[in-house]
C-alpha cells in the first residue's frame, strides 16, 4: 500500500497524485496510440465508436453524475451538434471551426433550455428532457435548410492539415482525430472539477440546501453545468455524424438518450472513469453477445437464432444485474478490487457498506 505524504495544498489540486499515477495514464495513452496498428480495420471502427460514446458519456456525466440532474434528452443535443456541424461544413466551413461552432451552438441551446428546466428536479426534470428528445425529431423534419428534412445530411470528407480523413477510407486517421478531441475534452473536464465552478456542481449534487447556505448560486450552477454538458454532447454528435456518414431525424431517437443514461449508470455514476467504462459496455457488449450466439449456433446443437431478440434480452439482463448488485457500476468494482489489493490481508467486507448520502433536510423535501 502506497502512502502519499502531502506537505502542500498543491498536492490536493494536482491533476495527478504522483509520478506513478502519471505513469499509469501515460501507458494507457501509449496503448491507445498503438492499438490501431495491431488490430483490424473493423475493430478500429469499434474502438472509434467507444471514443465517441465516451465523449457523449462525459457530457451526460457532467450533468447527471456531478450536478445530480437527471436528463433523458441528450440525444436531442447530439442531434443539434451533428446537424449544425454538417450544415456549416456543407457551407464551406473547415472541420475544426465547424466542430467548435457546433459545440458552442449546442451549449447555448442547452443554456437557454436550462433556465426554465432548472426549476425542476427528479422525475419532473427527466420527463421534461425526455420531451426534448421527442420534439427534436419533428424539428429535424421541419428545419429542412439546416437538417435536410427527411432525407437528412451526408457528411463530407474531413480535410485536416492537407490530409483527407474519411471514416471508411482512412479509419486510423479518423480514430486519432476522435482520440485527440476526447483527450482535450477530458483534460478540460478534469480541470473543471478542480475549479470553484466544478466544486459548486458537486455541492449542488450533494445538497442544494447546503450549497445555498455556503453561498452557491444554485440556478447559475445548474445553467452552467447544463450548457457545458450539452456542448460536450454536441461535439460527440458532430463526430458521430462523420462516423455514420449520413444522419437524419431517425439517427437520434429517444433510445440514444436511454442508452447514454445506462452508460453512465453502469460505468459508474459520479466518476469520469464511469463514462469510459460504460462506453465499452454499450459498444462492445452487444458485439460480444452476437459473436457468442454465432459460436453457439455453429458449434453446439442449440440454435439461438430461433429466438429473436435474444441479444437484446441478454444485454438488458446483464445491465439489470449490474444495477441491482453493484449500484456504483464498473468503476465501483474497480475501486473494490484496487482497495483489496492495496490492503490485503487487512481488507474487510464492510468497508464499502452503503450509507445514506443525503442530509435529513434533503430527504424531507
Amino acid at each position: 500500500m502506497r502512502v502519499i505524504f502531502k506537505n502542500s495544498y498543491d498536492n490536493d489540486i494536482n491533476l495527478f497524485e504522483d509520478r506513478v499515477h502519471l505513469l499509469k495514464y501515460a501507458v494507457l495513452l501509449l496503448a491507445a496510440l498503438v492499438m490501431p496498428w495491431v488490430i483490424s480495420a473493423y475493430y478500429v471502427g469499434e474502438l472509434t465508436s467507444v471514443l465517441i460514446w465516451s465523449l457523449a458519456g462525459l457530457g451526460l456525466m457532467l450533468i447527471a453524475g456531478h450536478t445530480g440532474q437527471v436528463s433523458l434528452g441528450h440525444a436531442a443535443f447530439m442531434a443539434i451538434g451533428a446537424f449544425s456541424h454538417l450544415a456549416l461544413m456543407l457551407r464551406g466551413w473547415p472541420f475544426v471551426p465547424a466542430l467548435i461552432a457546433s459545440g458552442v451552438v449546442t451549449g447555448l441551446a442547452g443554456a437557454l433550455i436550462a433556465r426554465p428546466l432548472g426549476r425542476m428536479s427528479g422525475i419532473y426534470l427527466a420527463i421534461a428532457t425526455l420531451a426534448l428528445s421527442i420534439i427534436i425529431e419533428d424539428v429535424a423534419i421541419v428545419a429542412t435548410p439546416i437538417t435536410g428534412g427527411i432525407a437528412g445530411l451526408f457528411a463530407p470528407p474531413i480535410e485536416f492539415f492537407g490530409l483527407m480523413i474519411d471514416r471508411y477510407g482512412t479509419p486510423r486517421a479518423f480514430y486519432y482525430l476522435c482520440l485527440t478531441v476526447l483527450i482535450i475534452v477530458t483534460l478540460g473536464y478534469a480541470n473543471l472539477l478542480r475549479s470553484p465552478t466544478g466544486r459548486s456542481f458537486l455541492a449542488v449534487r450533494d445538497s442544494e440546501v447546503s450549497a445555498r447556505a455556503l453561498g452557491v448560486n444554485v440556478p447559475r450552477a445548474k445553467t452552467v453545468s447544463f450548457a457545458l454538458s450539452c456542448g460536450i454532447t454536441g461535439l460527440a454528435g458532430a463526430l458521430y455524424a462523420h462516423q455514420a456518414q449520413a444522419v437524419n431525424y431517425e439517427s437520434f431517437l429517444v433510445l440514444i438518450s436511454i442508452t447514454l443514461l445506462l452508460q453512465v449508470v453502469v460505468g459508474g455514476l459520479g466518476s469520469m472513469h464511469g463514462a469510459f467504462f460504460g462506453a465499452f459496455v454499450v459498444v462492445l457488449l452487444p458485439q460480444t453477445i452476437s459473436m457468442a450466439r454465432s459460436f453457439i449456433n455453429t458449434n453446439t446443437p442449440f440454435n439461438l437464432g430461433a429466438y429473436p431478440g435474444m441479444d437484446t434480452a441478454v444485454f438488458a439482463l446483464i445491465i439489470l444485474l449490474m444495477i441491482i448488485y453493484e449500484p456504483r457500476g464498473i468503476y465501483g468494482i474497480w475501486i473494490r478490487l484496487r482497495t483489496w489489493l492495496e490492503l490485503f490481508p487487512l481488507y474487510r467486507k464492510g468497508m464499502f457498506r452503503r450509507t445514506r448520502t443525503y442530509l435529513k433536510t434533503e430527504r424531507m423535501r
